[in-house]
């Protein structure tokens, strides 16, 4: 994989993971709820939730560049459509009540941990986004397993110290995160990043094809 391609990858990836999707606002109500001693835990379970959910994406998306290449280009395209289209419907659902909170008393590393784990890897729309975000960065004329082994352990690591970093933030800005507006707008945020990285990445298709 070119350097450059994957210093791409890099940012896009720190990019769409400051956005507070449903992961990000699940880390953000355990920091709030229990503070830092269940960060570590909720890092390592999006980190391996992550890890499950690219691995199977990625493996339904080598089977389709091997069997057509010209399916490969037309996905990418709709892989573009569809960070728009998330990127609008984040708008729309940002919260505006605040995060729910779960009971402090029934709180533990291990549970924090399944969760996290459960809700990044079986949500079917975390296996969509990476079937529409993965193509960008990858050349269907190199060797896809070097490059899926590549993006894969960039994009755990970088979700790991994310979610890390969001609960320990959480925990020392308590009293700022908990604000409804807050949340509200940070998510909104998150959505406009994600229209304009759809409407980036429609153009880099139209500019190279």
């Amino acid at each position: 994989m070119p350097f450059d391609l994957w210093l791409t990858f890099v940012a896009a990836s720190m990019a769409l993971l400051l956005i507070p999707g449903p992961t990000v606002l699940l880390v953000l109500s355990y920091a709030l709820s229990k503070g830092r001693s269940v960060a570590v835990a909720s890092a390592a379970g999006v980190a391996l939730g992550d890890l499950i959910a690219m691995t199977a994406s990625l493996a339904g998306l080598g089977a389709l560049v091997l069997a057509s290449a010209t399916l490969f280009v037309a996905l990418k395209w709709v892989g573009a459509a569809y960070l728009i289209y998330l990127g609008f419907k984040l708008i729309r659902s940002a919260p505006t009540s605040g995060l729910e909170m779960p009971e402090a008393e029934n709180i533990t590393a291990s549970r924090v941990f399944g969760h996290t784990t459960a809700v990044t890897a079986l949500n079917p729309k975390s296996i969509a986004f990476f079937i529409a975000f993965v193509p960008q960065f990858i050349r269907a004329d190199a060797a896809l397993l070097p490059q899926f082994a590549i993006l894969i352990a960039t994009f755990v690591t970088l979700a790991a110290a994310n979610s890390l970093a969001y609960a320990l933030a959480a925990d020392r800005l308590r009293s700022i995160i908990a604000r409804p507006n807050v949340i509200t707008w940070i998510t909104r945020a998150g959505g406009g990043a994600l229209i304009t990285m759809g409407i980036l990445t429609a153009t880099l298709r139209r500019s190279t094809s």
